[in-house]
C-alpha cells in the first residue's frame, strides 16, 4: 500500500506552497513508510509515500520520462506490466527502472487516455504532462486503490489515496470546507 496526494491550479498556475504538500503527504505516513518525496513545479505539487514491493532498488515517486515532461504519482500493482514492456520498447520507449510505475508513464505516451483499458491490476494515479498541459488522473475499475479528490472554490483541486490529506490542506483561500451536503446524506441511504 503506497499512498498519493496532490495539489493541482486549474486557473492560474500558483506556485504550490512545499510545506503544504508534505504535510498532505506525511499524512499518510502508515501507508508508505519506507520513502517520501514530493515534486512541484508551477501550478503542480504531487507528493508520495512508498511501501517498497516491485523495484526496491529503484522505483521511487514520483518518477518522470526521459526528458522530464511526464510526471506520475502512483498507488497500486499493475499485473500485466512485464507483459506490456516489449511492445512499448518495440515502439521507441527505453526503460530505466523494473518498475510497473515507469510502464504507465510510457503507455500513457504511447496510448494517451485508453492507457488504461490495457491494465490489469488495482490502481490509482496523477500524471501530469507538460507538454500537452494535460493532468490525467485514474483508478482501477472496481475502485479498489481509492482517489479522493476535491474542486475549491479559488481553482484549487486536491486529491490524495486517503479524505484526510485533502483536510490537510490549507491554502490562501483556506481548505475543504467540511459541510455535510444533505442532498448526498440522502443519497448515500437511498442508493448506498
Amino acid at each position: 500500500m503506497c499512498g498519493i496526494t496532490g495539489i493541482f491550479d486549474t486557473r492560474d498556475a500558483r506556485q504550490v506552497d512545499r510545506a503544504v504538500l508534505q504535510r498532505m503527504n506525511d499524512s499518510q505516513l502508515h501507508r508508505g513508510p519506507d520513502e517520501g518525496s514530493v515534486h512541484i513545479e508551477a501550478g503542480l505539487g504531487f507528493g508520495h509515500r512508498r511501501l517498497s514491493i516491485i523495484d526496491i532498488a529503484t522505483g521511487q515517486q514520483p518518477l518522470f520520462n526521459e526528458d522530464g515532461s511526464v510526471v506520475i504519482v502512483y498507488n497500486g500493482e499493475i499485473y500485466n506490466y512485464q507483459e506490456l514492456i516489449p511492445e512499448l520498447q518495440a515502439a521507441g520507449h527505453r526503460f530505466r527502472t523494473k518498475s510497473d510505475t515507469e510502464v504507465i508513464v510510457h503507455a500513457w505516451e504511447q496510448w494517451g487516455e485508453d492507457c488504461v483499458k490495457r491494465f490489469r491490476g488495482m490502481f490509482a494515479f496523477a500524471l501530469w504532462d507538460r507538454n500537452r498541459q494535460t493532468l490525467f488522473m485514474a483508478r482501477d475499475r472496481l475502485g479498489v486503490k481509492p482517489l479522493y479528490y476535491a474542486l475549491l472554490d479559488d481553482g484549487t483541486l486536491l486529491f490524495g489515496s486517503e479524505l484526510k490529506s485533502l483536510l490537510t490542506y490549507q491554502g490562501v483561500g483556506g481548505g475543504l470546507r467540511r459541510d455535510i451536503d444533505p442532498l448526498a446524506v440522502e443519497e448515500y441511504f437511498a442508493l448506498g
